[in-house]
């Protein structure tokens, strides 16, 4: 067996609303999330994404901070997990991101690997976050731009 086939790639994004998410405002970002999930699930490459009781994950807490939403998946490889975030309808809400969502100065994105079969938890990906905005990318926590390939 391949190293990267004992490999998945684990991600987490987070974001903070510009509006309550029972808003007017948010409303077309959650009629969104049911599609985007459903893309997602259906992708070539998709292993499991995190999900509250609603189906997505938006009242799961992260960082200690209840404004924050997060985001946490995993999947084959990142060019799976690429061309999933830049493709069809995934990316046409990502280039609206600044229209529901603060610009965060942090980092708001995290990738690591896991043993093929193992879900992450919000702890593991807020330690991976914090990593990252600490240290920088290296193969404890890294980003898309910086990628770092699966142990050997």
């Amino acid at each position: 067996m391949t190293a990267s086939a004992r490999y998945e790639l684990a991600q987490v994004n987070i974001g903070r609303p510009k509006y309550p998410l029972d808003s007017a405002e948010f409303k077309e970002f959650m009629d969104g999330l049911d599609p985007v999930n459903a893309v997602a699930d259906a992708a070539d490459g998709f292993v499991w994404r995190l999900q509250d009781d609603s189906g997505n994950a938006t009242g799961v807490s992260v960082l200690g901070d209840d404004s924050l939403i997060v985001n946490m998946s995993v999947w084959r490889d990142a060019e799976a997990l690429g061309a999933f975030m830049y493709q069809g309808l995934h990316r046409e809400f990502l280039a609206r991101r600044r229209e529901w969502f603060e610009h965060l100065t942090e980092t708001v994105t995290a990738l690591w690997w896991v043993e093929a079969g193992v879900r992450p938890t919000v702890r593991d990906a807020e330690e991976r976050l914090r990593h990252l905005r600490e240290h920088g990318p290296g193969p404890y926590a890294f980003s898309l731009r910086h990628p770092f390939p699966p142990p050997a």
